[in-house]
């Protein structure tokens, strides 16, 4: 550990910290929360490579559901992850949880590209998948609460919306790099490379940036923020309960995580399958929405510190309400390739809306003492009901009314409930941390 220790607090910044030191923690927290989110990212992006891959041959539909429950089953586990390691998060500090999820989530991901094909070891190919994504899962429910907590907790006085929009911004670049990487290989390698092995690459390639992660994450310090609550007066701190708040977080995270899933995981196979686009297409015109994504969340960020988080975050749930239907329908009528590029363009600045000050305004809710056990919770359960089968429940909602636009259903129904959650939250982002 460098710069400070323990039981010291430094001048300036974020409850005394420097803005130098700000900035060198939420860079090395950036880059482990890219990784990481690459790792988890991944598997959605070669879903109909491992539809085939890892279950039985025959009725292709049948094996894309069976492909996104699986990824729905990752998230069953994010609750469980988001409590241990946001426990663990609160009691021996931030830093020590967010080491523990990148090391298990690059061994869920290696894990993927390294397990056999249905063909060559039967049943025990899906097991394994499962296994591989279950523990995935696991870290990813202690990561995003954790990371949150630290990026948001080291942030200079008045730009909490600014630096925690890298929270956000990071997540987008892990999908950007999943999606990147799966586009640059289907692109260079032939259908059948790709199909043979060319898709277990990117798997492999975790164990490439886990040391990356390990050595950024292992030489920043722990926050001012939490070294200031653990030696606060317990009868100090928020009597609050931490699930009345944490059921607060719930609702605030519907529409962001819906909206993840469905318009960046799901997308690709969505443009295949209605749109008509390649699976190179596909993969470059998602790529394209994440890049925008990325690089606007900053942006949003810093207008929220100015503004206010509650007006960019109800824009976003009104955006979502009003225009996801036609979007949807522009692509499903056999739309150009440039068309349905614009189209994610315009889907990466509405989800912006709400991740650059998503954020701050969650964080915002909880006292520091129990931030990243409540945090973690809410939002993980958020994203395990609503999220995490999205890709599922939008093919199962296609299949049952026969038209492709019925995700939209399901997006406008997520917008309604955050919309009405976030009307009743106070306006704090002029507030100082609890």
């Amino acid at each position: 550990m460098s710069g400070t220790h323990a039981g010291t607090v430094p001048s300036g910044g974020a409850g005394g910290a420097s803005t130098s030191d700000s900035r060198r923690a939420v860079i090395a927290a950036t880059i482990g929360n890219v990784l990481e989110w690459y790792d988890f990212a991944i598997y959605g992006y070669v879903a109909t490579i491992i539809a085939h891959k890892f279950f039985p041959a025959g009725d292709d539909l049948s094996a894309l559901l069976l492909t996104f429950a699986t990824f729905g089953i990752g998230f069953a586990a994010r609750p469980l992850g988001g409590i241990i390691i946001g426990r663990m998060g609160d009691t021996r500090g931030r830093k020590s949880a967010l080491l523990l999820t990148i090391f298990t989530m690059a061994i869920g991901t290696v894990g993927i590209g390294l397990i056999p094909s249905y063909e060559v070891i039967g049943v025990a190919a899906p097991a394994l998948l499962v296994l591989c994504r279950l523990l995935q899962g696991f870290a990813a429910g202690g990561e995003w609460g954790g990371a949150t907590a630290f990026i948001v907790e080291w942030a200079p006085k008045g730009k909490r919306g600014y630096f925690g929009s890298w929270q956000q911004s990071s997540v987008a670049g892990g999908l950007l790099l999943g999606s990147g990487v799966a586009a640059l290989f289907s692109t260079v390698l032939t259908p059948d490379q790709m199909d043979s092995w060319g898709w277990r690459i990117p798997f492999i390639l975790g164990i490439v940036l886990l040391p990356v992660g390990l050595y950024m994450r292992a030489s920043i310090d722990e926050t001012p923020a939490y070294r200031e609550a653990i030696a606060a007066p317990v009868v100090k701190r928020d009597p609050t309960p931490g699930w009345i708040l944490a059921t607060k977080a719930f609702g605030f995270t519907v529409l962001w995580t819906v909206s993840y899933y469905v318009i960046l995981y799901y997308m690709p196979t969505f443009t295949q399958k209605y749109a008509g686009l390649s699976r190179v297409e596909s993969l470059w015109s998602n790529t394209l929405g994440l890049v925008v994504l990325a690089v606007v969340i900053p942006v949003m960020g810093i207008i929220s510190d100015r503004i206010g988080r509650k007006p960019m975050l109800l824009a976003c749930c009104a955006a979502f309400a009003l225009f996801t239907y036609p979007l949807f329908g522009a692509m499903a009528s056999g739309a150009p390739l440039l068309t349905v590029m614009g189209i994610q363009i315009i889907f990466g600045l509405m989800i912006a809306m709400f991740s650059g000050p998503g954020p701050a305004a969650i964080a915002e809710i909880f006292p520091t003492h129990s931030r990243s056990t409540w945090m973690s919770t809410g939002y993980s359960l958020a994203v395990t009901v609503f999220g995490g089968f999205a890709p599922f429940i939008a093919t199962w909602l296609i299949a049952q009314t026969g038209s492709p636009l019925a995700p939209t259903y399901y997006l406008i129904a997520a917008a309604v409930i955050s919309g009405v959650v976030i009307a009743l939250l106070p306006e704090t982002a002029h507030d100082d941390l609890r």
